[in-house]
């Protein structure tokens, strides 16, 4: 009689009418299911070792990643290609983890009002880019994407690169003492629009063909 008062003690009808119990052991599932899909990730050398050619982001680049952040870009534009024929034969080889290494946060994304962005470094030229960023709809009639004309105006802020740059060295961007003294004149005087066009001009140039 004990023995099944007991086990009427944690049935089912138990944690699925008792709310806070229910929460606790649903967390404590995903904490499980969490570690276990992504801490063997972080001892995996495909996952933590760059791919061959990537180098960190320059400071122009970062401060151009950060007006891409900023304006939310990574709400229409994906960087990753999956490795399926339709993606690699519109966008190039598909995204190995190597080349995210130096990414703080990534900018994977899953929507695709627009194309992704993750092969487009060297695809088109500076000004193919300011003309688009300006107004989409002079090089792509029917781009809905919004108009961006206030990047061609705005100064980058070139007193926090060396912050931000000290903050991914940290992380394990290999910058040099060299490079963070040099930061600040990397910057200063350039507009975000010129940030934003180094930035897509960098993405995807460690693995253009497919190996």
């Amino acid at each position: 009689m004990s023995d099944t008062t007991q086990a009427k003690g944690f049935s089912h009808q138990t944690i699925e009418t008792n709310n806070w119990l229910m929460i606790i052991l649903i967390v404590l599932v995903v904490a499980i299911g969490g570690l276990v899909e992504i801490v063997p990730l972080f001892f995996q050398r495909s996952t933590t070792e760059p791919v061959e050619g990537l180098k960190p982001y320059t400071a122009l680049q970062i401060a151009g990643r950060d007006v891409y952040v900023r304006e939310g870009c990574y709400n229409c534009h994906s960087q990753m290609i999956r490795p399926l024929r339709a993606e690699t034969l519109r966008y190039g080889p598909y995204s190995v983890a190597g080349e995210f290494v130096y990414d703080r946060p990534f900018q994977w994304g899953s929507k695709r009002t627009g194309p992704d962005l993750h092969r487009v470094g060297g695809r088109y030229s500076d000004e193919w880019h300011e003309i688009h960023l300006t107004n989409p709809r002079d090089v792509v009639p029917e781009s809905n994407m919004p108009a961006y004309p206030w990047l061609a105006a705005a100064q980058v802020d070139h007193t926090t690169i060396v912050k931000r740059m000290s903050a991914l060295r940290t992380l394990g961007a290999p910058y040099t003492d060299a490079e963070l003294a040099e930061a600040v004149a990397a910057v200063q005087g350039k507009t975000e629009m010129q940030a934003v066009i180094a930035y897509l001009q960098g993405l995807g140039l460690a693995r253009k063909t497919m190996q």
